[in-house]
C-alpha cells in the first residue's frame, strides 16, 4: 500500500518535475513513511483479493487460448492461487521482497527442493511478467529474482542388460510390446495412452502423436517393437480402439497410473530399480546421441521446443567422450 502511496503522488507531480526531482522526492516519501504502516481498509481488502483473483482468472484464459494442457493449467493456477492466499496487497502493490520471502518460508515450510521453488519462482515470474504485458502493473517485481540454482544430477538410464531383464520377466504380451514400444519410441506415458490401434502405420513402423501444447509430431518404432505390437493386437479380443488396453474386461483404455503401476511391478520382479515410463525417453535420447545421432534430430524426435530440454534428457556415454577427445583433439 505504502508504494502505491507513492506511486500516485510521483505520478501526479511526474508533469511538473523533472525525472532528477521525482527521483528525490521518492526516496524522501520512502524515508518519511519508514515509521508507518500504511494498509488498506478491510473493504478494501476484500476488494484486492477479488480484483486479484480475476486477474489471476484472465491469465489462465490467456495460457489456455496459448495452447497449454489442462495439467499445466491446473499446476499454474494452484501456484497462483497459493500465493495469493498470502498476500492482502493488490498486485500493483506487491514488492520484489515480498516475494522473496514468500519463496524463503515456502521452502521452509513445505521442505521443497531448490527445482520446486524454482518452479513456483517461474510460474509467479510468467503471471507477473504477463500483467506488466498488458498493463496491470508497471513492472514486474519477480524481474530481480534469479533462477534458484540446484544441484545438476546425472539421470538414470535402463542399461541393455536391465532391458533384457525385463522383457524376460513379462509374461503378457501385451506388456513386452509397451515396454518395447516405449523404448524405440521415445513417447511420454501422457502421448502412449492416448494412441489408438488406427494411429499405427505398421509398413513405416511409425505412428503420429499429440504432444504437449497439442502439438503433433511422427514417433518411429523398431522391428522388434512392430513384431510385439503386432502379436498383442492378434490376441486381442475387445472392441477398444485403444492400442493399449487393461488385461481384465472390459479391458478399458490404459491411464497413465496404470502404466507407471504395471512398470514398477514389473522393474520389481525383474530386481530393477526405478522403473518408470520417463526411464525410458531418456533411455532412448542417450543412445541415440551414444551411436552419432545428431542433438537437432533428437529434439525433433522427442518433441522439445528447447534443445537444452534434449541435453537434460540425454547423458552421453563417458567412453564416447573419450574417443571424440582422441579424435578431434589428440
Amino acid at each position: 500500500m505504502k508504494e502505491r502511496l507513492i506511486d500516485g503522488v510521483i505520478a501526479k507531480m511526474s508533469g511538473v518535475l523533472s525525472p532528477q526531482h521525482l527521483f528525490v522526492l521518492r526516496r524522501a516519501l520512502d524515508d518519511e513513511l519508514t515509521e508507518f504502516d500504511v494498509t488498506s481498509a478491510p473493504e478494501g481488502v476484500e476488494k484486492a483479493r477479488k480484483a486479484n483473483d480475476d486477474l489471476a482468472a484472465q491469465f489462465i484464459s490467456a495460457k489456455r487460448i496459448e495452447g497449454c494442457s489442462e495439467k499445466t493449467l491446473s499446476y499454474y493456477e494452484n501456484t497462483i492461487r497459493a500465493f495469493l492466499d498470502e498476500t492482502s496487497k493488490e498486485l500493483h502493490d506487491v514488492t520484489t521482497n515480498e516475494i522473496r520471502k514468500y519463496l524463503s518460508d515456502f521452502q521452509a515450510k513445505r521442505n521443497s527442493s531448490k527445482t520446486t521453488v524454482d518452479n513456483v519462482r517461474r510460474i509467479l515470474s510468467s503471471f507477473f511478467s504477463w500483467l506488466e504485458d498488458e498493463d496491470y502493473i508497471v513492472k514486474s517485481p519477480v524481474r530481480r529474482i534469479h533462477k534458484v540454482r540446484s544441484e545438476t544430477t546425472v539421470k538414470e538410464t535402463i542399461s541393455d542388460e536391465h532391458l533384457e531383464k525385463l522383457r524376460d520377466t513379462c509374461t503378457e504380451v501385451r506388456d513386452l510390446a509397451m515396454i518395447d514400444f516405449l523404448v524405440s519410441t521415445g513417447v511420454r506415458v501422457g502421448e502412449l495412452v492416448t494412441l489408438n490401434r488406427n494411429d499405427i502405420d505398421f509398413n513405416e513402423r511409425q505412428c503420429v502423436v499429440l504432444g504437449k501444447g497439442n502439438k503433433e509430431r511422427t514417433v518411429y518404432f523398431n522391428a522388434r517393437a512392430k513384431v510385439h505390437l503386432q502379436n498383442y493386437l492378434a490376441t486381442r479380443t475387445d472392441d477398444n480402439q485403444a492400442l493399449f488396453v487393461s488385461l481384465a474386461a472390459p479391458n478399458n483404455r490404459l491411464t497413465i497410473s496404470g502404466v507407471e503401476s504395471r512398470l514398477r511391478q514389473l522393474g520389481k520382479q525383474a530386481n530393477v530399480c526405478r522403473i518408470h515410463p520417463h526411464k525410458f525417453r531418456r533411455t532412448l535420447a542417450t543412445m541415440a546421441i551414444d551411436k552419432g545421432m545428431p542433438i537437432e534430430q533428437v529434439q525433433r524426435l522427442l518433441g522439445h521446443c528447447k534443445i537444452d530440454t534434449t541435453l537434460h534428457y540425454a547423458m552421453v556415454n563417458q567412453t564416447n567422450v573419450r574417443i571424440a577427445h582422441r579424435k578431434f583433439l589428440g
